[in-house]
């Protein structure tokens, strides 16, 4: 199977992945806590609580996904995940400069200062055959999108109106681009979950 590139993000109707001033998460992300089906994460202190639709879409992404590349603004939201990401895998951060204390022995995060296309290139060695590249944050996914690299979208999309903050795609270079699918729906609680194929790219 060949090595696939994708980004996924929970979304608002009118298209943020996070609210003004990073807020909106607990609207965006309840899905990860709103059904019965416990869920273990890599990380022993985060159980998710999804509904069976969800569950089935985390356990798949979990399952077929080998690394994933982030911008350095994700990784700090986060903490760095503590030093272990949930999805289990490595981490490829795309930043200006590696940030103090990193890296760690025994925390699979690698560092790169020489942007996106390298990222994912490690990320494909780091994930090995069959298992796919997940771009995490909305600017990174733009850039590997400009730049020929992303080949499927994903959408979480949450019944909910942010009014602003940061959309998931914005300042594309090359836009408009064309997107093939849905190719798969599924409709959880709260949300609904969606894919799309990276098809034509105009000049």
């Amino acid at each position: 199977m060949t090595t696939k590139v994708y980004t996924g993000a929970s979304m608002s109707l009118d298209g943020f992945i996070s609210g003004p001033d990073e807020t909106g998460f607990d609207k965006l992300f309840a899905w990860y806590g709103n059904g019965d089906v416990t869920v273990e994460t890599a990380d022993p202190g985060m159980i998710l609580r999804m509904t069976e639709v969800s569950a089935t879409h985390w356990r798949r992404l979990v399952r077929e996904t080998g690394a994933l590349v982030v911008g350095r603004k994700l990784f700090d939201l986060t903490g760095g995940w503590g030093g272990n990401h949930p999805m289990g895998v490595p981490v490829v951060v795309v930043t200006h400069s590696v940030p103090d204390g990193w890296p760690r022995e025994g925390a699979p995060f690698h560092f790169v200062t020489d942007g996106v296309e390298p990222a994912v290139a490690l990320a494909r060695e780091l994930a090995g055959d069959g298992r796919h590249v997940g771009v995490n944050g909305g600017t990174i996914a733009q850039q590997c999108l400009d730049a020929g690299l992303l080949d499927e979208v994903g959408v979480d999309l949450v019944p909910v109106l942010l009014g602003g903050g940061t959309p998931f795609f914005t300042d594309l270079k090359s836009a408009p681009y064309e997107l093939e699918g849905p190719l798969s729906i599924a409709e959880g609680k709260g949300v609904t979950h969606l894919r799309y194929r990276v098809r034509v790219r105009y000049a």
